[in-house]
C-alpha cells in the first residue's frame, strides 16, 4: 500500500466458475477501478465505497481459489480473482478499512430504514387512493384481505411495494392538462340593461387568464396599477373601454383618449413585449429558410389577403400608426397561445396569483434563453457551413487519436500471451501444457488424448442420465395426454381448459406466491430483529401454500393432472428457492466459527 492506495493483478469474474477477464485492480480511499487488459472490454469497473456493504474472500487452501466478493447494498456483487492469497489479503484488508470509513453512514441510515412504521399517519388523499385501488383491482383486494388483515403484512409494509401505483394514481390527474379554450376573447358578449347605454361583461377566471397569456402587456400594467392606482373593476373597466375602441376601427379617437388618460394608453397601444418576443423568435428560426413570399403562396401576394378593403384608408399619420392593431395580428397571437397551452399550473380564482406566476414563467424562459450563450453561435455556424464553397473547403474526416505503441514487440507479445493464458484457464485440469509444437508432436498429443478418453472416458458427459430420463419422461406424459384433446382449439391454453374454479385458484395462488416472495427477498441481509419477525411470519405463510397446491392437483381429473403438474411446479420451485436460502441462512448465523457452505467466511 502506497499513498493511501492498492494496486494489484485479478481477474474480474461474474460468477466463480467464470474464467474472468484478466486486468489491473486498483483501490483507492473512496472508491476501487478495475481496467481490463483488453482495451475493447467493456468489463470496466469504477464503483464508490460507500455503495458496498460487506465483503466475503476464501479460506487459503491448495485446491482453492484466491477470490474476493464485494457486496453491493442493492444487490448484486463483484468477484475478483487473484494470482496469491497474499495479493489478496492486502485488497480483503484495505476494502474491510475503505468499507468502515465510507459505509458507517450508511449502514446507520439503513438501520433506521429497517424499523417499521407501526404509526402510520395517512393524509386523507393518501387514504382515499389507496381504497380508490382496491375498489378497482379485485386480486390486490384478495392480497390485502389476505395478508394485511390475515396479520402476515401490515398496511406499511403491504403498500410500500405499491409506492410507484401511488404515484401514478397521485398524478394521473396532474398528467392531464386542461388546455386554452380556442374562442377568441372579442367573441365575449357583453350584457345590456337596454335602458342605457352601459354594457356590462361577465369575467370569469378562464377568461382573465387567456386575456394575460394573449397580453402581456395588459398582465403587466395589471400587477403595476392594481390595487395601488386603481381597483380591480376600475382596471377591467378601462381595458374593456379600449377593446371597444378599437372594435370600432376609429383609430384617431383612440388616441385622442389615450392622450386625456394615461392609464387607457397602455390598453390602446401596440403590445412591446410581443414585439420584443416575436423579434426572439425570428431570430431562433432556421437562416437558410426563405420567409418572403412570393406570388406562388396563393391569395397571400394579394393586399389584405384579397379581402375587399377602403384604399382610401391607407393614408395614415405617424403618430397614429402606435395604435393602429389588425385582426390578424390578434389572430396569430390567439393561435399561438392555445396551442403552447398552459403555461401554469394551478387554480385560476385569485387574479393576482394568476398574473405573477405567468410573469414568472416569462422571466424562467427569458433566463434559459440568456443562460444558453451556444444558440447564436450554432446560428452562426450553419450560416457559414451553408455559405461557403464546398469545393474550396479541406475534407471533414472525423477527429481520431493517434496510436502510439513505443514497442511494437512488447505490445503484441504480451496480447498473444495474454490470450493463450485466457484460453488455457478454460481447460479442464491442471496439467502443464507447452505452448509451441511441431507437426509430429501434435499429432502425438492428439493420439495421446484419445487413448485417455478412451481408457478413462469424459470427466463430464454431454448429457446427465438422469436429466435425459427426465426430459424423456415428461415429453412422454405430455404427449400421451394431449392426445385427449387433439383437434380442439389450436389457440386454447392449459388454464383455458381447466375449469373456472381451478383456474382462478391457480391464478391467486400464483399472485400471493409473488407477494410473499417480493416481501422475503427484501428482507435480506437480516439485521435487525424486526426483520427476523417478518421473515418468520413469510415463512409460515408459504409453507401454507405446498398443501393447497396438492389438493389442487389432486382434485382436477386425470387427463388434466400433468397440465397443473407443469402449472405448479415453477412456484414449488420459487417456494423451494426461499426455503433452501432460509435455512441455510439460519445454519450460517448459528454458526459461531468454522467453514461456511460456500467457501467464504
Amino acid at each position: 500500500m502506497a499513498d493511501g492506495q492498492v494496486v494489484k493483478r485479478a481477474k474480474f469474474k461474474s460468477s466463480v466458475k467464470d474464467p474472468g477477464v484478466p486486468g489491473v485492480l486498483k483501490m483507492m480511499r473512496e472508491k476501487f477501478v478495475f481496467m481490463p487488459n483488453d482495451p475493447r472490454s467493456s468489463s470496466r469497473l469504477n464503483v464508490e465505497f460507500r455503495l458496498i456493504k460487506g465483503h466475503k474472500f476464501t479460506k487459503e487452501g491448495s485446491s482453492k481459489q484466491a477470490l474476493l466478493n464485494l457486496t453491493q447494498d442493492q444487490g448484486g456483487n463483484f468477484i475478483f480473482e487473484f494470482d496469491n492469497f497474499s495479493d489478496r489479503d492486502a485488497c480483503r484488508e484495505f476494502v474491510a478499512t475503505a468499507i468502515a470509513i465510507s459505509g458507517e453512514s450508511g449502514r446507520a441510515g439503513s438501520e433506521r430504514s429497517a424499523v417499521p412504521l407501526h404509526d402510520e399517519q395517512l393524509s386523507t388523499a393518501e387514504m382515499e387512493r389507496r381504497i380508490k385501488l382496491l375498489q378497482e383491482d379485485s386480486e390486490l383486494q384478495k392480497l390485502h384481505k389476505q395478508f394485511v388483515i390475515g396479520g402476515v403484512l401490515s398496511e406499511a409494509e403491504f403498500w410500500a411495494t405499491r409506492k410507484k401505483l401511488l404515484d401514478v394514481t397521485a398524478n394521473r390527474k396532474s398528467k392531464q392538462r386542461v388546455g386554452l379554450k380556442s374562442d377568441m376573447i372579442f367573441n365575449v358578449k357583453p350584457s345590456s340593461d337596454g335602458q342605457s347605454n352601459r354594457v356590462t361583461f361577465n369575467l370569469t377566471p378562464e377568461i382573465i387568464h387567456q386575456i394575460f397569456a394573449e397580453k402581456p402587456a395588459v398582465r403587466q400594467a395589471y400587477l403595476r396599477f392594481v390595487p395601488k392606482k386603481m381597483t380591480e373593476r376600475d382596471f377591467w373597466t378601462k381595458y374593456w373601454r379600449a377593446e371597444y375602441l378599437h372594435s370600432t376601427k376609429n383609430i384617431v379617437a383612440a388616441a385622442a383618449e389615450a392622450a386625456e388618460d394615461e392609464e387607457l394608453a397602455v390598453f390602446l397601444k401596440q403590445d412591446d413585449i410581443l414585439a420584443s418576443e416575436a423579434r426572439r423568435k425570428i431570430r431562433r428560426v432556421d437562416p437558410t429558410l426563405d420567409m418572403e413570399a412570393d406570388e406562388g403562396d396563393d391569395y397571400t401576394h394579394l393586399p389584405d389577403h384579397g379581402l375587399p378593403r377602403d384604399s382610401g384608408k391607407d393614408v395614415m399619420e405617424p403618430q397614429y400608426e402606435l395604435y393602429r392593431r389588425s385582426f390578424s395580428q390578434d389572430l396569430n397571437r390567439h393561435a399561438a397561445v392555445v396551442l403552447e397551452g398552459r403555461a401554469i399550473d394551478m387554480e385560476l380564482g385569485d387574479t393576482r396569483s394568476v398574473a405573477e406566476a405567468l410573469a414568472r414563467s416569462n422571466q424562467v424562459e427569458l433566463a434559459n434563453e440568456a443562460s444558453d450563450s451556444n444558440v447564436s453561435q450554432e446560428r452562426l455556424d450553419r450560416i457559414s457551413r451553408l455559405a461557403e464553397i464546398e469545393d474550396l473547403q479541406a475534407p471533414r474526416d472525423p477527429p481520431v487519436a493517434p496510436l502510439c505503441i513505443k514497442d511494437p514487440r512488447e505490445y503484441f507479445d504480451s496480447q498473444q500471451a495474454n490470450a493463450v493464458k485466457t484460453l488455457g484457464d478454460t481447460l479442464a485440469g491442471t496439467k502443464q501444457m507447452k505452448r509451441s509444437m511441431n507437426t509430429h508432436e501434435a499429432y502425438g498429443s492428439l493420439r495421446e488424448l484419445i487413448s485417455e478418453i478412451k481408457a478413462v472416458g469424459l470427466s463430464d458427459p454431454v448429457v446427465k442420465p438422469e436429466v435425459a430420463l427426465k426430459v424423456l419422461g415428461g415429453l412422454t406424459q405430455n404427449i400421451s395426454s394431449t392426445k385427449y384433446h387433439f383437434g380442439k382449439n389450436p389457440h386454447e391454453s392449459v388454464l383455458d381448459r381447466l375449469p373456472s374454479m381451478t383456474k382462478e385458484e391457480l391464478l391467486h395462488h400464483w399472485t400471493s406466491i409473488q407477494e410473499l416472495l417480493k416481501h422475503f427477498w427484501s428482507s435480506y441481509p437480516i439485521t435487525t430483529t424486526y426483520l427476523h419477525t417478518k421473515v418468520n411470519k413469510l415463512k409460515d405463510a408459504m409453507s401454507q401454500i405446498y398443501p393447497k397446491l396438492q389438493e389442487i392437483k389432486e382434485s382436477v381429473q386425470s387427463d388434466f393432472r400433468h397440465q397443473v403438474s407443469l402449472l405448479v411446479q415453477p412456484m414449488l420451485q420459487a417456494l423451494d428457492a426461499a426455503f433452501a436460502h432460509y435455512d441455510a441462512d439460519l445454519q450460517k448465523r448459528s454458526a459461531k466459527s468454522g467453514e461456511k457452505p460456500n467457501g467464504f467466511v
